[in-house]
């Protein structure tokens, strides 16, 4: 196979390991991830023609009502209102990428004026049935966010890593920002300790339906070229710590098939995660990280 050159900044790449579908087990394909050289952005490639046979149609669990949606999420997503509302000047906000909507439930239920993007279609009639916001359901993010704009808000929480082309992505987030918004991203991180201790094994790679892990300066160096600034980054917030104890225990459950034997793994994990916990505080080796990015100008 020829080497791929960077979708980013156009160095050669260089085979960084090869994956298989450890988290659904939807294949026994394997997938072969590149490392640039230069940014240190990974991704999959050749991406499959057929991705969207890795989101299968209970890829999403739908909750009973928007009581138990909002119910479920505040203990994961409540984190996620408080960081926007440190950073926002208005309430215009747009999620890109809800999938069932507890974080746009919980930031309409904080007064924010909420639209979503969404390509699932039960996701999307949820959304719009139970939670009751303005729902675009398409694929094509981008031509969304340009045409529904302007907006004082664009939040991905999780959602870069999954797209096609986040690279072409930022200029339409940029577009879609009133002068003084500001993004929210979310996304794994490939400068983790899990990343460097279990490689292609770790549950956060999820291939291949992961396409791209961005490094944070190489997200920022992006984010510049749109016209956006970095206004904040972390890889210690509240979602990130739980997102390491989740890769600690989900990579060893996922190591096996039997799933009494995942089970006590899963358990087990707690361990290594508590030892690690100190060390994945610091030096930017969290599982995930959040980044802030913001329009210049008002």
């Amino acid at each position: 196979m020829t080497a791929p050159h960077c979708p980013h900044c156009g160095a050669p790449a260089h085979a960084r390991f090869t994956a298989v579908d450890r988290n659904r087990r939807l294949s026994e394909e394997r997938f072969p991830y590149w490392g640039c050289e230069r940014c240190g952005v990974i991704f999959l490639w050749p991406v499959p023609a057929d991705i969207g046979r890795f989101y299968p149609p209970d890829y999403y669990a739908l909750p009973s009502s928007r009581q138990a949606l909002v119910s479920a999420s505040r203990p994961h997503d409540a984190y996620k209102v408080a960081l926007v509302e440190g950073l926002a000047r208005g309430r215009r906000l747009v999620e890109v990428g809800p999938g069932i909507g507890g974080f746009a439930a919980l930031a309409q239920d904080a007064g924010y004026h909420v639209s979503v993007i969404e390509m699932d279609a039960r996701a999307s009639a949820f959304l719009e049935r139970e939670v009751g916001v303005a729902v675009h359901h398409t694929a094509d993010a981008a031509g969304a966010l340009r045409r529904e704009g302007p907006f004082d808000v664009v939040a991905m929480w999780h959602v870069v890593e999954h797209l096609t082309d986040p690279f072409e992505t930022l200029p339409a987030v940029a577009d879609a920002l009133d002068p003084g918004g500001v993004a929210v991203i979310a996304a794994p991180n490939p400068e983790a300790l899990q990343l460097r201790l279990f490689g292609a094994r770790w549950t956060h790679l999820d291939a291949p339906r992961h396409l791209f892990l961005i490094p944070i300066a190489a997200l920022a160096d992006a984010a510049r070229a749109a016209g956006l600034e970095l206004a904040a980054a972390t890889t210690t917030d509240p979602g990130t710590l739980g997102w390491n104890r989740f890769g600690w225990s989900e990579t060893l459950a996922h190591s096996v098939r039997n799933r009494y034997v995942a089970h006590a793994l899963r358990l087990l994990g707690r361990v290594p995660a508590a030892i690690a916990a100190p060390v994945e505080r610091r030096g930017r080796r969290g599982t995930t990280y959040t980044v802030a990015l913001r329009k210049p100008g008002a």
